[in-house]
């Protein structure tokens, strides 16, 4: 499955379903990057 998926999921859905927790796993599944999750969060990854 293509990654930008993940990626418009975890925008479409932060903050208001996902967590920062939520978006966190698809950096460990390596769906999105790390500099991704910033983007969405706001914040930098840390595991």
């Amino acid at each position: 499955m293509n990654n930008d998926v993940y990626l418009n999921a975890a925008k479409a859905y932060y903050p208001r379903f996902y967590t920062k927790d939520n978006v966190k796993i698809f950096v460990v599944a390596g769906k999105i990057t790390t500099a991704q999750y910033k983007e969405i969060t706001g914040d930098k990854y840390t595991p």
